[in-house]
């Protein structure tokens, strides 16, 4: 699984034109499921993602989590996150999940988030969706669950 993580001042998602998502002070997250993911993948992330210390304390240094701010998580699904651009110009996506089972670890990352008292919106899975944030930093990081950074 691969998390790609914006710290933001604020966030939304739209699917057609209306909002499906805000968020304020928090984190937009894309999550990308590869076809040879599992539950321990998924524990892994989501223990990184609510115990990852990027938001600044009193003085200035990131030192606290998304818990110790009380922020809220944008969770949007991104298959193009397994893109492999080794051959050709055109993306291939063969080591995305299928969508059954990317919808799958979707929904229980959203699970696990609220059973941690994270604040989680989301996105639509599979929808086409239109995204607007204020990236705070800037700060954006990605895990990769494989290679545990």
């Amino acid at each position: 699984m691969r998390l790609v993580i914006q710290r933001v001042s604020k966030a939304a998602v739209y699917v057609d034109d209306n909002e499906v998502g805000r968020i304020k002070k928090g984190l937009l997250v894309f999550i990308g499921v590869e076809r040879y993911d599992n539950d321990t993948d998924l524990t892994w992330l989501i223990n990184k993602l609510v115990n990852m210390r990027i938001f600044p304390d009193e003085t200035s240094k990131m030192n606290n989590s998304i818990v110790d701010v009380n922020g809220s998580v944008l969770l949007v699904s991104q298959f193009t996150l397994y893109a492999s651009t080794k051959k050709g110009n055109r993306p291939s996506f063969v080591n995305s999940a299928d969508p059954k089972i990317a919808k799958l670890f979707y929904n229980k990352f959203i699970t696990a988030l609220k059973e941690l008292s994270v604040n989680v919106e989301t996105g639509v899975f599979g929808a086409n969706m239109q995204i607007e944030l204020v990236n705070d930093g800037p700060v954006t990081i990605c895990l990769d669950s494989k290679n545990k950074e």
